[in-house]
């Protein structure tokens, strides 16, 4: 139980840098956008999804196994407005029961106007946010899987920079004879090692759940994944009437608390080389309430094929009224070719 051991060693360090660093206002919400074409078409986070997908490292560590070795991904999503998202990724097997993955992830906001507190130009700047990231997951038993993920983060805006040390855990337990898998995930436990100014700026931790079952022999699952589950209260503002500008309500009561943690998913996967999936998510959906929200709002879709040596997933969603997201993945099977 090695691996075990190291496992808990790292989230030990990471519970460390989580207590000493977290001061401050939150910050990093960027290391939550996805580069996985399967998982955004599914919500944008799932962490129970069982694939031999690469990509997959991001949302749950213990995703990953021997069966990625020699995979290479590459993501690109045009984000709100004039930013731009893009990841690379590599994995590999580590013995007959493990499996690591390196990636890069690397987010640019477009150019912005800086000004002078007087109000003079300072020119145009454009703000980037670089993750470092490698993964390694371990079987404990045929059935269980473990892994962690440690991310070193860079942030630079104009005459600002920042570094951040982050890590995710998670264990995955998976029947292939009910086709059931059931995840938890710790997320972004770490905090930053050099600040931008005075205060400490909190990373986005948070506890997730995930559950994915297929429907008999079908070619369908559906699925239901739990997050923000270190914060109940969500409240948020809308309306008073439904579809016309005017006074804002607090929203806050046990339904929509509990809703506004869940997402859900349904996919349809006829074979391995091809699927079709749509989710729900009704936080992002209520969150644009106070924007008078698009009939798009929270739905989220998606689809991928894979060939022998290639694949390639496309997704798209709607999280604000004004703009809409567009996620490609390319994927290469390097194993297949040699």
């Amino acid at each position: 139980m090695k691996a075990l051991r190291i496992i808990f060693l790292a989230a030990v360090f990471s519970a460390y840098i989580l207590s000493w660093a977290q001061t401050g206002r939150s910050a990093y919400d960027f290391l939550d956008i996805p580069t996985s074409c399967h998982a955004f078409g599914l919500g944008g986070t799932n962490i129970a999804l069982i694939d031999d997908d690469v990509t997959l490292a991001q949302e749950n560590p213990a995703l990953i196994g021997p069966e990625i070795d020699r995979q290479a991904s590459v993501s690109y999503m045009r984000y709100f407005g004039s930013a731009n998202f893009a990841g690379a990724s590599y994995g590999m097997a580590a013995g007959e029961h493990g499996a690591c993955v390196a990636g890069i992830r690397y987010l640019n906001y477009g150019e912005i106007a800086g000004y002078q507190p007087d109000g003079s130009p300072t020119g145009y700047f454009s703000p980037i946010d670089v993750v470092f990231e490698g993964t390694y997951s371990h079987d404990f038993t045929d059935r269980l899987r473990g892994g962690i993920n440690v991310k070193f983060v860079y942030s630079g805006y104009e005459q600002y920079s920042a570094f951040a040390l982050a890590a995710d855990l998670g264990l995955n337990y998976y029947d292939d004879q009910r086709d059931l898998s059931l995840s938890v995930v710790f997320k972004n436990m770490g905090g930053q090692l050099k600040k931008f100014e005075e205060k400490y700026d909190r990373l986005p931790f948070d506890i997730q759940l995930g559950f994915m079952k297929g429907i008999g022999d079908s070619p369908f699952s559906f699925g239901i994944t739990a997050f923000n589950l270190t914060k109940w209260h969500l409240p948020y503002y809308k309306h008073a009437n439904e579809g016309e500008e005017g006074d804002l309500q607090l929203k806050s009561n046990f339904g929509s608390d509990l809703f506004r943690h869940l997402i859900f998913c349904a996919q349809y996967m006829p074979s391995q080389r091809f699927y079709i999936d749509i989710a729900y998510n009704y936080k992002t959906r209520t969150d644009m309430s106070t924007y008078q929200r698009n009939f798009l709002s929270g739905f989220s879709a998606g689809f991928g094929i894979k060939v022998r040596t290639f694949s390639v997933g496309l997704a798209y969603a709607m999280p604000h009224k004004s703009a809409s997201s567009l996620l490609l993945n390319l994927g290469l099977n390097i194993g297949e070719l040699l």
